[in-house]
């Protein structure tokens, strides 16, 4: 719906679907749904908790956040310029809001996203919230149900935005595991990081009628493609002709269906199993927790001072180094590094994705699982395997390995080097963004060790896909970012000129995150990089590997699983604050 007064004090309002001239009265009375074509229009947190839960139960959860600017970010503002104005404008602290409350007289903890707060972007703070809300689900015994709306991980947090995904994926596990159902209802518009994460990997999606959802915007699929989208491309009819959520629900019935799902799913007080309450201290590093182990882990992660190592390059070089095509690639590593590699196809569903290979494979004396992605040297490589960009069937290829490892007791190796995942069009129709949510689910509770290893570009989702792990290691030269330098310019600097500058705001150099506690530890690479002298680079590499998966190799699978999750765990607002603010 359009209108130039705000919306409180609007007598009209025309409908964006229809363009009909409707009074407000009774377009409220309607749950603001255009009664002449059912056009949806957007809802704030508040009005949508309105609509959702029993009158009188709502009870808020704390949302109160110490400020959080983690990487210092300014675009054409400061970014803390911009969390200012959209708390003015929305009077809400954060993106989301949360609350327990009843549906139907059944108790359930809701976690609300608002799109008018910075586009719903998911960052820290976000992330952090909706993390509280699944943990007082878990406490309490009560179902979630997440409300989503937004355009993606918010940027202006870089790759701690990114983090987010894995935050909020690693508590929905928790309910998961203690039997608790999980909700997700999909609005419009639900995409990015958050459709690849919480959104689709709860028990039961749901879809709002006219939303959209998907990996990727229709924009970037159109810049990236060239092609036409079809009609009512990642609507929520479409999603569900294609299998993407369980069913559709007009507005004026989603209360009702979510309290009869609430009604099937709940056994009755009585009958609950009893649980010990949960401790709420965090258990001890992993560090801390080997400290007998032998080799023993790096020391604090920093960036190394190797005789010879060159100068600290400008983040815009790096990213540069990182595309490089002489760069090695998994397919090189996996010559170099490893034995007896033996390649496993296919997804078992349909497909084998070339940008993803994987297979057994030897480390010194140790059977490993190793799963990357593959790009290329030459343009008719990259072509062949998609640049890097793993499609659907990739992801799920990668799915059925992690797992098999964990069946043979294997410990996972992922080398990780894309622009991003596939955002074409039968990607999205495939569920692109489901199969990178159980992907990063699958991995927070993976009960063998897992080593990732940033080896060239880590774009945003893509990258997180294969990167949830123990310890992460980065080459000197490689980048890890929420998203490219060039699409972070377009939308937050006039032009893609400002790409460079885009690139240092971003905080996405290996020195970067290690200081903000997102990589373990940065890979020396020879001369001026990788490419000049690949021998040298692997076995760095493989020197590397081996100090960081022998001491895991001794911890137990329900430890491993534990201290996976404390280190995805502290990516909140407040514990990342606190690491920036060190700096």
């Amino acid at each position: 719906m359009t209108a130039t007064a705000p919306r409180e004090e609007q007598l009209w309002s025309r409908c964006a679907g229809c363009a009909s001239l409707l009074y407000r009265k009774r377009l409220r009375r309607n749950l603001d749904v255009c009664p002449e074509c059912g056009e949806h229009a957007r809802l704030a947190a508040p009005e949508r908790l309105r609509q959702l839960v029993d009158p009188g139960s709502l009870r808020p959860l704390p949302d109160e956040l110490p400020e959080a600017d983690p990487i210092d970010f300014v675009d054409v503002l400061p970014y803390s310029h911009r969390l200012s104005a959209a708390r003015a404008s929305t009077g809400l602290a954060e993106a989301v809001v949360c609350a327990t409350a009843t549906i139907g007289g059944h108790p359930a903890v809701l976690a609300v996203m608002d799109f008018r707060f910075l586009g719903g972007s998911l960052g820290c703070a976000v992330g952090e919230l909706i993390t509280r809300a699944a943990e007082r689900a878990l406490d309490d015994r009560t179902p979630l149900i997440l409300v989503t709306a937004s355009g993606g991980a918010r940027m202006q947090e870089g790759a701690l935005s990114l983090m987010q995904m894995a935050t909020v994926s690693q508590a929905i596990a928790a309910l998961r595991e203690a039997g608790l159902l999980t909700v997700s209802v999909l609005t419009d518009p639900t995409y990015g990081g958050v459709a690849a994460s919480f959104a689709t990997n709860t028990d039961l999606v749901l879809a709002e009628s006219g939303a959209r959802m998907g990996f990727a915007g229709p924009r970037v699929i159109r810049q990236v493609t060239g092609r036409a989208l079809p009609e009512g491309f990642q609507t929520a009819d479409v999603l569900l002709r294609h299998g993407q959520v369980d069913m559709v629900v007009q507005r004026r019935s989603l209360r009702g269906r979510l309290g009869a799902l609430l009604a099937a799913t709940s056994p009755t007080r009585a009958s609950r199993p009893t649980r010990p309450p949960v401790p709420r201290q965090e258990p001890a590093p992993l560090r801390e927790h080997l400290a007998d182990a032998a080799p023993a882990l790096p020391a604090d992660p920093t960036p190394p001072t190797t005789p010879g190592a060159p100068a600290v390059r400008d983040a815009w070089d790096t990213v540069r180094m990182a595309r490089h095509p002489g760069r090695p690639t998994t397919l090189d590593y996996l010559d170099s590094v490893f034995d007896g590699f033996v390649e496993l196809h296919g997804d078992r569903l349909g497909g084998d994705c070339p940008a993803i290979v994987g297979g057994v494979a030897r480390l010194a004396d140790r059977h490993v699982m190793v799963i990357g992605h593959q790009k290329g040297h030459n343009t008719a490589e990259l072509v062949a395997r998609n640049f890097g960009m793993a499609s659907p069937a990739g992801h799920r290829k990668a799915l059925r390995l992690m797992r098999l490892a964990a069946r043979l007791g294997l410990p996972v190796v992922t080398l990780v080097d894309t622009p991003g995942a596939d955002p074409g069009v039968s990607a999205e129709e495939q569920g692109q963004a489901a199969a990178i949510a159980e992907n990063i689910l699958t991995l927070t509770v993976l009960p063998t060790p897992v080593l990732a290893v940033i080896t060239g570009e880590g774009g945003s989702g893509g990258a997180l896909a294969l990167a949830v792990a123990d310890r992460v290691l980065m080459l000197e030269n490689a980048v890890y970012s929420v998203i490219s330098p060039e699409g972070c310019a377009a939308i937050l600097w006039p032009d893609r000129s400002a790409a460079p500058q885009a690139a240092r705001a971003l905080r996405l150099t290996a020195p970067d995150l290690c200081r903000l506690g997102v990589v373990d530890e940065v890979v020396p690479e020879p001369s001026t990089a990788a490419h000049d002298n690949p021998a040298e680079t692997a076995h760095r590499l493989r020197a590397a590997l081996l100090t960081n998966l022998l001491p895991l190799l001794d911890v137990p699978p329900a430890m491993l699983v534990r201290l996976r999750r404390q280190r995805f765990r502290r990516f909140g607002s407040t514990r990342a604050g606190v690491r920036a603010g060190a700096r």
